[in-house]
């Protein structure tokens, strides 16, 4: 049973969904580091989504710091997160506990804790689990920031609907820091809050694909074979509850073409090497290459949907027909994507801590 994630600097989730409260642990991130309260809150604020097009289960998500931070910085000690849940109801779940719900973990964590799980709402297997993930997330999107690395996520497809891909990294990552709904045209983002908003209104839902760059990452970062970068970015992207999918630069459309055609030359540009192209998104040999870091991720529709679906009773062994209550999200990829930023926030910073030692991102 492991919950932790990392090397140097490493992050252990804890709670339940409906338990008494969430949070997690970040331990070996270094001394000296300004801890920013209200961008921590503002992070959090992104991860509660739009109202209209969102789940109604409206947790205030105030983050309580009990260690690792003194004066606004960090002390070198285990940085404590811990998140209250108010907003429960747990009542929705009592006539469902032996009928998992498809393609949910219902099932599965039965299987592994052998019945004793917290199933509701998911228990430590719902994107609830995501909520500390976003304020550890938040101190180490400051780090980085300020060894000048950037970053950020954007929806490049919500159903059937696509947005323009990255181009003008710099401008777009700043814009992408206050947008609501995270999209580089504002005509399709209305588009996607219509199609989710439609999905909801039949009780059924929809997926899309996420979009992170990041920009100003130093060449020479990742630990071939086994902890290479993008090995350490991908094990963390599969962590994000419906992620089923994980692509760099070109990812599949790559194996379609001659190598003459997607290799990326290189050129000196102001004394400094850079590639001509980036089909492989910033990383050679699951290392950085100084590049722009670019991957996406396939995220499903949620399975949380209000229709009769088909499953078994683990009770009394038959078939059966489940119809889900409660507060459920009709999307989830708006929300997601500031989760995305902080766990690749947090991969960059032990790897870097890796690379460099551990009181790099303090200097």
């Amino acid at each position: 049973m492991k919950n932790s994630f990392g090397n140097s600097v490493q992050i252990t989730l804890f709670g339940e969904s409906h338990g008494a409260a969430i949070g997690a642990v970040l331990d070996g991130f270094a001394p000296g580091i300004e801890v920013n309260e209200a961008f921590i809150a503002a992070q959090m604020e992104k991860r509660q989504g739009i109202a209209e097009i969102s789940t109604k289960r409206r947790e205030k998500d105030a983050v309580r710091i009990l260690s690792g931070v003194f004066n606004g910085k960090t002390t070198g000690a285990p940085i404590t997160f811990y998140i209250e849940n108010n907003d429960k109801k747990s009542h929705d779940y009592n006539e469902i506990r032996y009928m998992p719900r498809p393609s949910h973990a219902d099932y599965t964590a039965h299987c592994k804790y052998h019945g004793f799980e917290d199933y509701r709402g998911g228990g430590h297997f719902s994107g609830r689990l995501t909520a500390p993930l976003v304020a550890a997330g938040a101190v180490a999107i400051k780090a980085l920031e300020k060894k000048g690395i950037f970053l950020g996520t954007h929806i490049l497809e919500c159903a059937t609907l696509r947005d323009k891909p990255f181009g003008d990294y710099g401008r777009e990552l700043a814009y992408l820091q206050s947008a609501a709904l995270p999209v580089l045209n504002p005509a399709v983002g209305e588009q996607i809050k219509q199609v989710i908003a439609k999905a909801s209104e039949v009780g059924d839902s929809v997926g899309g694909i996420l979009e992170t760059a990041v920009i100003g990452m130093p060449a020479g970062v990742g630990e071939p074979f086994f902890d290479s970068l993008e090995s350490a970015l991908s094990h963390a992207m599969f962590s994000i509850p419906a992620v089923k999918g994980v692509e760099f630069g070109m990812g599949f459309e790559i194996a379609k073409y001659l190598g003459s055609k997607v290799n990326d030359e290189w050129r000196m540009e102001a004394d400094k090497p850079v590639t001509t192209t980036n089909h492989n998104g910033g990383i050679n040999g699951g290392i950085s290459n100084g590049m722009p870091i670019l991957f996406r991720t396939a995220v499903k529709p949620t399975p949380s949907i209000f229709k009769d679906q088909k499953t078994i009773n683990l009770a009394t062994g038959e078939n059966a027909v489940i119809k889900i209550k409660g507060r459920h999200d009709p999307a989830i990829i708006h929300r997601a994507r500031v989760v995305q930023d902080s766990l690749t926030a947090l991969v960059l910073c032990d790897m870097l801590a890796l690379r460099y030692g551990t009181d790099y991102l303090a200097k």
